[in-house]
């Protein structure tokens, strides 16, 4: 039998592994969804999960929490991962490591604008409603770039079926411990990000941490490569 070979001037193989550019996403993640939630009305752009259960306590009533903020954040998303799942369907067969930079470097712009918006308007009446439909939109693209990739355990955004594996595949489950390392960085990842995200913002406001996650998507655009 013979195994394929990978020419070592391969430009899919020059930069970072997809495995750490998706764990540093993660930690993005965390970041952006502490803005939403604490600085923006208790709602999600990047926790879609999270945010249909929101929409569900809004319109239910339920005190602290906007239909209109979070059917905004759904609606944007969903545009952002449609927006993905075309440049997935133009880049079939292309360039992995091409199409990887071109969706985080859109994400860094889009996070980027947010950020701008957060220190120039703090108190304007469209600020709140620009930041959910920018950062959402921009989570959507990622998203959808993500799925496509499919690389295992690391979806950026969800970590449901992540703890899941992570108890059913350990030793306390059916005791094979597959792919523990990457699911406890996985949750690693989202926690601290969520840990910085939240003391930015209550101690800094909200473009400081929109910032950060821009500058981090834009350094992984540039440095991300077509390996798992």
């Amino acid at each position: 039998m013979t195994t394929a070979r990978i020419p070592a001037g391969d430009p899919e193989m020059r930069g970072v592994r997809l495995v750490a550019v998706l764990l540093a996403l993660t930690v993005v993640s965390g970041l952006i969804d502490a803005v939403s939630y604490l600085g923006l009305g208790r709602v999600f752009t990047a926790n879609m999960t999270g945010n249909v259960v929101v929409l569900g306590f809004a319109a239910a009533g339920a005190p602290g929490f906007s239909v209109p903020h979070t059917a905004t954040s759904l609606v944007c998303f969903l545009l952002g991962a449609v927006a993905g799942g075309r440049v997935a369907a133009r880049r079939k067969g292309g360039s992995r490591r091409a199409w990887a930079r071109w969706t985080l470097a859109a994400e860094a712009l889009l996070v980027g604008v947010s950020a701008v918006v957060a220190f120039a308007w703090p108190d304007a009446a469209g600020t709140r409603y620009a930041l959910i439909a920018l950062t959402a939109f921009a989570m959507g693209l990622r998203n959808a770039t993500v799925r496509r990739l499919g690389v295992p355990d690391l979806t950026t955004t969800v970590l449901t079926m992540t703890l899941t594996g992570l108890a059913a595949d350990s030793r306390l489950g059916d005791g094979t411990g597959k792919r523990s390392p990457r699911r406890t960085a996985s949750v690693v990842a989202m926690l601290g990000g969520a840990f910085l995200g939240a003391w930015l913002v209550l101690h800094h406001g909200l473009g400081i941490p929109l910032l950060i996650a821009a500058l981090a998507s834009g350094v992984l655009a540039v440095v991300a490569s077509g390996r798992e």
